[in-house]
């Protein structure tokens, strides 16, 4: 196995783990915020739970950029990593990404700043992380090379299903009824529009091309084939 492929696998495995760890961290926060917590499992461990996984969520994006960046098979700088629409291959999923890791990064600051900031500053940033787990799912999904893969799927179908969920659970405790009818059309809504890009999208053929793949890439032969066009 040469150099080239463990990077790749490295980027693979990475933006996977990444996305549940990110799943995991969006679920505890909307059950945060209905306090949710019991004897056996108070609050403070709900919150330090939330907290290690973000940052350990955030330790693997890093990891899925650096390599990301250091594999030769695909021309992906730095700045493409943090600034949306500068890269050429598949430039929309691949700034999906970019635009994900800096919602992250500005949670991520704002967190460690967060003495210096006013609650209420600090919160308005804080709800950036909810945006960008949406976000980094469609990035997964419309860049990565094994979404077709039964097992990648069934991560993503989990991914969804739970926040799905968790923001249902939110939502029934609601009094609000205007609220809560308007939340479950967009929950629903939203879980509809993915289910129907997954299948107008990745999961049909020639889906690299249309992508944006560059086709360059897409006649390099044996090579680019057993790598499914990443």
């Amino acid at each position: 196995m040469t150099a080239q492929h463990v990077l790749w696998y490295l980027t693979r495995a990475t933006g996977l783990v990444a996305l549940i760890l990110l799943t995991g961290t969006i679920s505890l926060g909307v059950l945060g915020t209905a306090r949710a917590a019991s004897e056996r499992w108070p609050r403070v461990v709900t919150a330090a739970l939330h907290r290690n996984l973000a940052l350990t969520c955030t330790a693997f994006i890093v990891v899925h950029v650096i390599t990301t960046v250091l594999d030769s098979f695909v021309s992906i700088g730095l700045i493409a990593a943090f600034i949306p629409f500068t890269a050429d291959y598949r430039p929309i999923w691949l700034s999906l990404g970019a635009i994900s890791f800096d919602l992250l990064l500005a949670v991520l600051i704002t967190s460690l700043l967060r003495d210096r900031l006013s609650h209420r500053a600090w919160r308005a940033v804080h709800w950036l992380v909810y945006a960008s787990w949406p976000v980094a799912l469609w990035h997964g999904l419309g860049t990565g090379t094994d979404t077709k893969l039964g097992w990648v799927l069934a991560i993503n179908f989990g991914s969804v299903l739970a926040v799905v969920m968790a923001v249902w659970w939110r939502l029934s405790l609601t009094r609000n009824r205007t609220v809560r009818a308007a939340g479950l059309v967009a929950l629903a809504a939203a879980a509809v529009m993915t289910a129907v890009f997954v299948l107008a999208g990745p999961l049909r053929p020639g889906w690299p091309a249309r992508a944006g793949t560059p086709p360059a890439l897409l006649g390099v032969s044996k090579l680019a084939s057993a790598r499914s066009l990443r």
